[in-house]
């Protein structure tokens, strides 16, 4: 089963394509470009939609998503967690 996707294997997020994503499951990211799986366990929920963490990234890191710069860290995100607007910014403001 995959439950998160990526375009790019530089990705460093990766989207919940499933429902009721909770804290130890072993997600299976589909790369898409590369057509492969990679694994990573949940340590947070991560709701349908929503980014979760590929990598243990700081404040400061390049958020990766299709392969583009999409922001910068603004709190510290272990590989596993929901990646979204508590711990990720736009770089434009």
């Amino acid at each position: 089963m995959i439950h998160v996707v990526l375009h790019d294997a530089k990705d460093t997020v990766a989207v919940a394509v499933v429902e009721g994503i909770k804290p130890g499951v072993e997600l299976n990211a589909w790369i898409m470009d590369e057509d492969r799986t990679v694994t990573v366990k949940a340590i947070q929920e991560i709701p349908i939609g929503h980014k979760v963490a590929l990598k243990d990234m700081s404040v400061g890191d390049t958020v990766f998503k299709y392969g583009i710069d999409i922001g910068k860290v603004v709190a510290p995100i272990k590989a596993g967690e929901h990646a979204h607007v508590h711990n990720i910014k736009t770089k434009r403001w």
